[in-house]
């Protein structure tokens, strides 16, 4: 099986059976003695624990996930799905907005409009692009390049990822509201097809603001929620040592949404997590939006419009 790096204290389990194999290989290097069977069940043992493992993950081990530093981002899956892309910059306002990427993109022949969040890599790449909180202008730009797609009849595809909108008293004056609430209309209403994936974090308005589409589907260990698990700790127990509690009430997984009927499918990671295998996770993306931009393109622009107003007028209906 593939060598599964670990990070989390929830992964002790994998790592101290690594770490087990590696002293059993030494001491056959070291003694010449066949030490095969003793491998083959400790390798049967690893594939057992790592299976279960990672298909009995908690909410909060999956926030955990959806944080790791090597998971794919946004430009990362633009460069391993798109034959070719040209970023394009700035709301035409006040300024470009570096917490959120988009431009013209080719994906198998065809060419779409890719848009989401960036967070970097490193301390001064975070710096660049806000952690992937996006200001007022950032979703503005998000709204100029949706316009601009729809204007030469181009899908959208919005990637999501962000710990949520920039929170700063500077974005509030600017109009962050409205902003979000601007998108949330005239994505209801764009006359296009439109691919949302959520591909690590999903919170609050700062995702939904460019999460309204035809398709919205989440990676398998990413999470998607009016509040992340530490502020509601926070607000409820004034406190983040309830963190893990609250991931678990807000019921924030890709399971938990699916079965809440919020988005329209799960798109499986490999084994795990995104950041083992990106080039695997970026094909299976790619498959996904494929297929999608397949049927969508086959529906009149009113219908499409139709079905996606519909899906969302159907969420969070109560029956007295």
């Amino acid at each position: 099986m593939q060598q599964i790096k670990t990070s989390f204290d929830f992964e002790k389990p994998i790592a101290d059976l690594v770490q087990q194999i590696e002293k059993v290989k030494q001491v056959a290097d070291k003694t010449k003695v066949d030490m095969s069977a003793t491998l083959e069940e400790l390798d049967g043992k690893l594939n057992e624990t790592t299976q279960s493992l990672y298909n009995n993950l908690t909410g909060w081990n999956k926030v955990q996930m959806s944080r790791h530093p090597d998971r794919p981002q946004t430009l990362d899956y633009i460069s391993m799905i798109c034959d070719d892309f040209i970023e394009l910059h700035g709301d035409r306002t006040v300024k470009d907005d570096k917490a959120i990427v988009g431009g013209f993109a080719t994906i198998n022949g065809q060419t779409v409009m890719v848009i989401g969040h960036q967070k970097g890599k490193n301390t001064k790449e975070r710096q660049f692009h806000n952690f992937g909180m996006a200001n007022p202008e950032g979703y503005r730009k998000a709204l100029r390049l949706m316009r601009l797609a729809e204007k030469f009849n181009k899908p959208v595809i919005s990637l999501i990822d962000t710990m949520g909108a920039y929170p700063g008293l500077e974005a509030e004056e600017r109009g962050q509201g409205e902003a979000i609430a601007r998108n949330l209309l005239e994505m209801s209403i764009l006359r296009v097809p439109i691919i949302c994936v959520i591909v690590g974090e999903g919170a609050s308005g700062g995702a939904l603001g460019i999460g309204i589409g035809d398709k919205v589907y989440m990676l398998e260990h990413t999470w998607y929620s009016v509040i992340s698990p530490e502020s509601c700790s926070s607000i409820l127990w004034r406190s983040w040592d309830f963190k893990e509690k609250a991931a678990e009430c807000l019921k924030l997984t890709s399971d938990d949404m699916f079965g809440n009927k919020l988005i329209d499918g799960i798109i499986p990671e490999p084994l795990g997590g995104a950041h083992q295998n990106p080039e695997l996770m970026a094909q299976t993306l790619k498959d996904y939006i494929i297929k999608d931009l397949a049927s969508l393109g086959k529906l009149k622009t009113d219908k499409l419009i139709e079905q996606r107003i519909e899906k969302f007028c159907a969420m969070g209906v109560v029956n007295e």
